[in-house]
């Protein structure tokens, strides 16, 4: 399945700064263990970092335009069903159109700000 648009990548700021240093990111953690770069739509965002993000302060999101990822992004079921974008590559800093950092309040942290990425 093909699907167009952009997709995001949630980072913590070590992961951020290495992969600014490099040019290249391999994945996290669990990217690696799992084989592919996770990444959620902007529907998808909010449920990702309650789900793995809780104790962190601040991530940083990545936008990313889903067409150039070309066959290497494969959109797969997970939870409950739902598709998720994998990438089966390393991302390449090139390839981010956008990102931001964002705190974690009191309520979580404010995706607000994607609603106006394309």
């Amino acid at each position: 399945m093909t699907q167009t648009g952009s997709i995001f990548k949630i980072l913590r700021p070590a992961e951020w700064q290495a992969f600014g240093a490099a040019g290249r990111f391999e994945g996290s953690a669990d990217d690696l263990r799992d084989g592919f770069i996770h990444f959620s739509t902007a529907a998808q965002i909010s449920g990702t970092l309650s789900r793995h993000f809780t104790s962190e302060p601040e991530v940083v999101i990545l936008r990313v335009a889903s067409a150039p990822l070309g066959d290497a992004l494969r959109w797969e079921p997970s939870r409950q069903g739902a598709l998720f974008p994998h990438l089966y590559r390393p991302l390449r800093l090139d390839e981010v159109d956008e990102n931001w950092t964002l705190q974690r309040g009191a309520d979580g942290f404010d995706v607000e700000v994607l609603d106006a990425a394309p």
